[in-house]
């Protein structure tokens, strides 16, 4: 018995048609009539054929199609943010136009996976140390680059956000408000994550933290701030029990640099008998839904994140296309909730 694979000719023998024909049928880039259509499926059923082999398609292509997406540390925890699960919606409809699939890698995966994973462009979520080795390696293959808020120099394109402009705008609302006691609440500084009071000589290999910690301190130039070890609820959390620990020193507002975060601190906040807004302000960053937040919703800084991730999406698709992949800058719109409010006396 002939174990042989079933090809598109003899597909199109079975359904008296060309081979282009039934080839068109399974690429849909080519209208055909309903009947040579059906005609051309009933002949693939009957021979057990699924479709031409992909492996043929990336051949004739000299492409793998696939995209590679690299973030910094454990996997686990990228889709437990919900500004990157809307940012790689975005980055998947962007690659949409080439027919790819993504590949998620981590920044410490450089040897062996980025040296030999069959790719045919990168995605860098930030640019830390870790990452400019893993570009390093993805360039000296030949293979295209595009990061998403991180500098990898003048002639890598770059998605960036204005996370300085857009902290300070949050921060000089607060200031507005008439707040003097004010703390802010920070993503990681570097891949330790390390929690705990950010010093002065801090070094930042984070670069969205160091840029919105920036833009806070324009306007608070002596404020302290708190780092998490995270952007989650429960890292807002652990903060903010360190903030409210002391009713006579606690921060009459934080600044949180994620809404995850600043979830948190809301209830720690509530943990303490404190009312958000009337005793403490809580702002955040993102702009994203947060389960379980009512009856509050946050003032925050809402970012475009499905908007830069196709957009680093369709950087990939011109490189690979041969066309000249621009870089941009997103910006960041204020939302104002319930959860700001003056001092009380």
């Amino acid at each position: 018995m002939s174990t042989r694979r079933a090809t598109i000719s003899d597909v199109a023998r079975a359904a008296g048609v060309a081979a282009s024909t039934a080839s068109v049928v399974f690429s849909g880039k080519t209208p055909v009539s309903d009947a040579t259509r059906q005609r051309v499926l009933d002949a693939a059923a009957e021979l057990d054929y699924t479709g031409p082999d992909p492996r043929a398609a990336s051949l004739r292509r000299g492409r793998s199609g696939i995209v590679g997406v690299v973030f910094e540390g454990a996997l686990r925890t990228v889709f437990l943010d919900p500004v990157t699960r809307i940012m790689m919606d975005g980055v998947a409809d962007g690659v949409a136009s080439l027919g790819a699939g993504l590949l998620l890698l981590r920044d410490d995966d450089r040897e062996p996976t980025l040296v030999s994973a069959p790719l045919d462009a990168a995605v860098l979520v930030g640019c830390n140390a870790g990452l400019r080795e893993s570009m390093a390696i993805l360039r000296s293959r030949g293979i295209p680059v595009v990061v998403i808020e991180g500098d990898a120099g003048p002639d890598v394109p770059q998605i960036d956000l204005d996370n300085r402009d857009a902290q300070r705008e949050m921060a000089q609302h607060v200031r507005t408000l008439g707040h003097e006691r004010v703390v802010a609440v920070t993503l990681p500084c570097d891949a330790s994550r390390r929690r705990g009071w950010i010093p002065v000589d801090q070094q930042f290999t984070v670069d969205v933290t160091r840029d919105r910690l920036a833009g806070f301190r324009d306007v608070f130039p002596d404020a302290g701030a708190l780092a998490a070890a995270g952007s989650s609820i429960d890292e807002g959390l652990i903060a903010g029990r360190v903030l409210f620990a002391d009713p006579a020193g606690r921060p009459t507002a934080v600044i949180a640099q994620s809404d995850m975060l600043a979830a948190g601190v809301i209830r720690a906040a509530e943990e303490a008998g404190l009312r958000v807004a009337h005793d403490v302000t809580v702002t955040g960053f993102d702009g994203v839904s947060v389960d379980g937040l009512a009856p509050y919703e946050l003032t925050t800084m809402a970012q475009p994140a499905a908007d830069k991730g196709r957009a680093a999406g369709q950087a990939v698709a011109a490189m690979l296309e041969g066309r000249d992949a621009a870089s941009f800058r997103f910006t960041c719109t204020f939302r104002a909730g319930n959860t700001a409010a003056a001092p009380s006396a």
